[in-house]
């Protein structure tokens, strides 16, 4: 699930990833709170995924920034 290729540095759009590791609720919740306040669509995360932890799951958003 998540991509391990590093993100290049310079000039350009750089990646930067938002990851949420905590119980479905809490996750989804967590997630529709910054989707309201206009920080990434529900959309643009990953389907929460079971980490191997009794009850806990991660989700992921990606986003590109033109950073000086």
């Amino acid at each position: 699930m998540l991509d391990q290729t590093p993100s290049k540095t310079g000039p350009g759009p750089q990646q930067i990833k938002h990851i949420l590791i905590g119980s479905a609720r809490d996750v989804r919740v967590t997630i529709y709170t910054l989707s309201s306040l206009g920080y990434g669509s529900v959309n643009e995360w990953s389907t929460p995924q079971p980490t191997g932890n009794p009850g806990e799951v991660i989700s992921m958003l990606i986003r590109y920034l033109l950073l000086d």
